[in-house]
């Protein structure tokens, strides 16, 4: 009888094993850089280790598409959260050119923030701006910030969480901030002429916008079309969720992405270099070697003369 309890207990334990394998197998594969998307739980975890960087404006704003209005960091913000003062996509730009030329700039902004290059940070926003706080990903990883992190759906998935939020200030002491440029994160026009030229073999080149901005019949510049030599083209919608902000599974962008190699350089761009920041973000989960984000972008390839175009 003894035995034959034993039996039956193993038999069950070795079941709800492969039920269990079964069901993590049924799941889809996991991202290459899971480590780069963090939760509400991740980030409570690590109060106080962790700088928690709020890229939306201070006070409410109205959406320019929709004209909602969309809280900022003072209507309620993750307790802890710090601010740069503004929208990062804002605050952390150099438009209309590629320049990051004045390096003692953003060492300003980010030490008077009170962050160091050895902080690990995470950047997050809300649904409707993802791509704003995408920005802040980049440029950080751009500035040679070595642990960058984003909150998988922004403040959304912190209040869907049932988490409280904070309307007062968080204020850290000053740091030293040295930049260190990581110069493969981005892409210049001169780079862009020679792919486009067929100069150069083996870089990707991912457009970003919407299938009009692509086709060249919704045109945002001087001149409609896209980049020749343009391997992809893939909506920054198409990434995540755009009911919850959350970034789609590894299974999920690799239909989108799957044809690309993953060993050679890719460089997504939109019309302002801030949609593709969000691509870039995928592309660094998805494991890519060398992902760069093209920062003149449209605006500047579509004004310019010499840049030629497809439709």
């Amino acid at each position: 009888m003894v035995r034959t309890r034993v039996g039956k207990m193993a038999g069950y334990l070795l079941l709800s094993i492969l039920l269990f394998l079964g069901g993590s197998s049924a799941s889809g594969a996991e991202y290459a850089n899971p480590q780069l998307l963090v939760s509400p739980p991740d980030i409570e975890q690590h109060a106080g280790k962790w700088i928690v960087l709020d890229c939306r404006d201070v006070t409410a704003m109205p959406d320019k598409e929709t004209g909602e209005t969309l809280k900022g960091y003072a209507d309620g913000h993750i307790p802890g959260a710090i601010t740069l003062g503004g929208d990062c996509s804002k605050i952390l730009r150099e438009k209309p050119s590629t320049v990051f030329t004045d390096t003692r700039k953003y060492e300003k902004i980010l030490g008077d923030a009170g962050i160091s290059r050895r902080n690990t940070v995470v950047i997050y926003g809300d649904t409707p701006r993802i791509t704003h706080a995408s920005v802040g990903f980049w440029i950080l990883e751009y500035l040679g910030q070595k642990d960058v992190r984003f909150l998988n759906g922004g403040i959304n998935a912190w209040e869907a969480a049932g988490k409280k939020l904070d309307t007062v200030e968080t204020k850290l002491p000053p740091k030293l901030y040295k930049v260190h440029i990581v110069k493969s994160r981005i892409a210049t026009t001169e780079e862009m002429l020679k792919i486009a030229k067929g100069l150069v073999e083996g870089p990707q080149v991912v457009d970003a916008r919407t299938s009009a901005e692509y086709e060249g019949t919704d045109v945002r510049a001087k001149r409609g079309g896209h980049i020749p030599n343009c391997t992809l083209h893939v909506p920054h919608v198409e990434i995540y969720d755009q009911a919850t902000g959350k970034i789609k599974s590894m299974d999920e962008l690799d239909k989108l992405y799957g044809k690309l190699d993953k060993n050679k350089r890719v460089i997504p761009h939109c019309q302002t270099a801030t949609r593709s920041t969000l691509t870039y973000l995928a592309f660094r989960l998805m494991g890519f070697k060398d992902p760069a984000n093209y920062d003149d972008s449209w605006i500047i390839w579509g004004n310019r003369e010499d840049t030629p175009i497809e439709k």
